[in-house]
């Protein structure tokens, strides 16, 4: 119906245009033509001037009355170290072009006026004045070397890469549709290698966890942190289309193009809270964010940094925002120690994990620690069934005795911990599932315990600190109906039975 009334006025113009210019050429038989073309030349000049006062007057004031949401001027200004001298730049070209288009407006209109055609007037033809090519050439000439200095110095600065030895953070932005994959190095500062090869729905950035330094990278959630002052060097590129990195409030855009990577490097300057401080300050952010409701947030409370793509990537473009959150090192440092290895979290031991069934080099650092901070805790704990501690890494050849090859690491944390604390006496502890015979059960679960004390002592702790004992399938900590409940029952463990 909407299509139908639109193509109706599309016709209804179409016949009135039509009628006038039939209007028009009966006048002029009428008049005569020399009286229609003094008329229409009036007009056209009068007219001219008007568009010229309205036009340019509009353009001032549109200007004037949204200052404040053109990024640049009023609240946003740039919150990155380089954002000053872009905007300044941006400034001074709008001065010298503005010049320029108030000039060339006036004249355009006032010579369409001032020499309209009336009667008797015959046009001068001048073929050459050296004066006025001389001043539209320097002039122009040296307003362009002063902008063009003055760009390529700012250029120059924003551009530059890191130095090697600068503290800086790097992190990575992948653009796809319609996502920006945003990954941080772990705690070595390195990004690991990628390799668009191993490209998998569990590994969507192709990355080769052959190289250690991607063992401890980590992708965060939708909402991602940058600290305060830090230089920050973005790896950008897309797997599938054109994107491009836009960070508007920090003056940062880059193109992101598959199979060919980018980089932008910028300092934020602002944190989230001291910009919406500023736009506190502004009439027009305080408001009600949701005009919906009149009784919540002000626009500045809600107001983020915000990541968007400025290429028209597909339908779902506008899905690509996400959001920055600019804090102070403390808060960075908080917020970085709760996120994980991709890696470790959603790859490792799994069928695609080349390092399937090997102890990595970053799990023994986190092994140890974590152990370190369970003993400490057991140490120092009045709770009896607390200082009860699983060996949880220790293991043993099926049906025997001997240790497997990598429990010695779990078995170097005990050492380390018993020499922490030199008065400590436990308990090793071996249990089995009820499969077999109990009694041979029990055998096995003391030659187990006694393996893990001889491997103690052999590095140095005397044996009248530990006491071993097999329990057999005694003490289950859950049914053995099940291979998972068995292997919870197979364990080894230690209790401290004395820390003075």
């Amino acid at each position: 119906m909407t299509g139908l009334i639109i193509l109706l006025c599309v016709i209804l113009i179409t016949i009135v245009l039509v009628q006038i210019g039939k209007v028009m050429e009966l006048t002029g038989q009428i008049k005569g033509e020399l009286e229609v073309l003094r008329d229409n030349s009036k007009w056209n000049g009068w007219l001219s001037l008007v568009f010229m006062v309205l036009f340019l007057g509009g353009v001032i004031l549109s200007a004037w009355a949204y200052r404040n949401e053109m990024m640049g001027f009023g609240p946003h200004k740039g919150a990155s170290l380089h954002g000053d001298s872009l905007d300044s730049l941006f400034d001074w070209t709008l001065f010298f072009t503005g010049i320029v288009f108030v000039i060339t407006h006036i004249m355009l209109f006032w010579y369409a006026y001032k020499f309209r055609w009336k009667e008797g007037r015959k046009a001068a033809f001048i073929s050459h004045d050296n004066r006025l090519e001389v001043i539209w050439t320097i002039v122009p000439a040296v307003v362009m070397t002063f902008l063009v200095i003055r760009g390529l110095d700012t250029w120059n600065t924003v551009m530059a890469d890191v130095n090697p030895d600068e503290d800086y953070i790097e992190i990575e932005a992948t653009g796809q549709q319609f996502n920006w994959m945003i990954r941080y190095p772990g705690p070595d500062g390195k990004l690991g290698t990628r390799n668009y090869k191993l490209t998998t729905a569990n590994n969507p950035l192709g990355l080769d966890f052959n190289d250690p330094k991607s063992w401890d990278d980590m992708m965060p959630g939708q909402e991602l942190y940058l600290p305060q002052g830090k230089k920050v060097r973005v790896r950008i590129i897309a797997k599938d289309v054109l994107h491009s990195f836009f960070l508007p409030h920090f003056r940062v855009k880059m193109d992101a193009v598959p199979g060919l990577p980018t980089y932008f490097v910028f300092t934020p300057v602002k944190t989230t809270a001291e910009y919406r401080s500023e736009l506190r300050k502004y009439e027009e952010y305080n408001v009600p964010a949701d005009p919906l409701d009149p009784t919540g947030p002000k626009r500045w409370e809600k107001f983020e940094y915000e990541l968007a793509c400025s290429e028209l990537c597909g339908k779902g473009h506008y899905s690509m925002k996400r959001i920055f959150r600019v804090v102070s090192k403390e808060e960075f440092d908080a917020w970085y120690k709760t996120q994980e290895s991709f890696y470790l979290t959603q790859v490792r031991e799994k069928d695609e994990d080349p390092n399937k069934g090997k102890v990595l080099d970053i799990e023994v650092g986190t092994r140890a620690k974590a152990f370190s901070e369970s003993m400490k805790a057991a140490v120092e704990s009045t709770d009896i069934a607390a200082k009860t501690l699983p060996l949880k890494y220790v293991g043993f050849q099926t049906g025997s005795a001997a240790l497997t090859a990598d429990s010695r690491y779990e078995l170097d944390n005990l050492v380390t911990a018993m020499t922490a604390y030199p008065s400590l006496v436990i308990e090793v502890a071996g249990h089995t599932d009820n499969v077999g015979d109990a009694a041979s059960n029990l055998t096995l679960s003391a030659q187990r315990a006694a393996a893990v004390a001889k491997y103690l002592t052999d590095r140095g702790i005397p044996a009248s600190r530990l006491r071993p004992r097999g329990y057999g399938d005694t003490k289950p900590v859950a049914e053995n109906d099940t291979d998972e409940n068995r292997a919870k029952n197979r364990r080894t463990e230690f209790t401290i039975l004395s820390s003075i």
